[in-house]
């Protein structure tokens, strides 16, 4: 058996999240019955982590293992052909078999997309807020970030996570024509952790809490302190990193 990751996008509107869960319909779900299908046996996979419902990856990784006989260049071409056209397989590529899609990946980088002016175009795909923002202080609280790694009061409530500790390596906003783009780079996130903080930055730029006020919620590892949660339909995973060492 030799073990391979496979590289997909994926329009998460229409899914419970990635992971396999009863009675809903997940990416994990419908890229384990395609590979099934396309390789002849049951396949499981392993994901890079998990969006949660109507968020959007423009790259995810998984891991499976398969005989190598059964995997070619044409394997992504046919897995495509089983899947709905939400779901993309890009790659398919052989790497050592200890490698793992979840534990290997060394960082994580999210997107959230708001748009100001109504648009067609963007309805599913971003966060409409007509409110004009102070770019320049959500920034300068965004920054305060890097300052911890205990963000409990970003964290969705009774998960079975077993730290709360996370290292942050990137925290910006930017306009991008239209639109204001917030990345965000971490190790790792917890459940529903950038919306949270997105949700709490927004309520610094719209005037609604100060910069000190932004540090005691994080200080204070209480959720019910931090701002509402923002849409998922404009949260987009961008990329996952791995280090040259998994690559075959």
């Amino acid at each position: 058996m030799q073990r391979y990751f496979i590289e997909i996008m994926y329009d998460g509107t229409n899914y419970h999240g990635w992971q396999v869960q009863p009675n809903s319909i997940t990416v994990q779900e419908q890229l384990e019955m395609a590979l099934s299908t396309v390789l002849s046996h049951k396949i499981s996979v392993m994901g890079a982590g998990r969006t949660d419902t109507g968020v959007h990856a423009k790259q995810f990784f998984a891991h499976f293992d398969c005989n190598s006989e059964l995997i070619n260049a044409n394997t992504a071409y046919r897995l495509n052909s089983f899947l709905p056209n939400d779901i993309c397989v890009k790659s398919v590529v052989e790497v050592k078999n200890d490698a793992h899609a979840r534990f290997d990946a060394t960082s994580r980088t999210y997107e959230y997309i708001i748009h100001h002016t109504r648009n067609p175009f963007e309805v599913g795909r971003a966060y409409f807020l007509h409110h004009s923002l102070d770019l320049d202080l959500m920034n300068n609280a965004a920054q305060r970030l890097f300052d911890y790694i205990d963000f409990t009061s970003f964290s969705k409530l009774h998960t079975q996570t077993k730290t709360n500790n996370c290292t942050i390596q990137k925290a910006i906003w930017e306009t991008r024509g239209d639109l204001i783009v917030f990345t965000i780079e971490a190790d790792r996130f917890l459940r529903n952790m950038v919306r949270a903080i997105v949700g709490t930055l927004l309520d610094v730029g719209l005037g609604k809490i100060t910069l000190d006020d932004f540090v005691q919620i994080i200080e204070s590892k209480d959720r019910s302190k931090a701002g509402a949660s923002v849409p998922a339909h404009a949260l987009y995973l961008t990329e996952v990193k791995y280090p040259k060492t998994v690559w075959s």
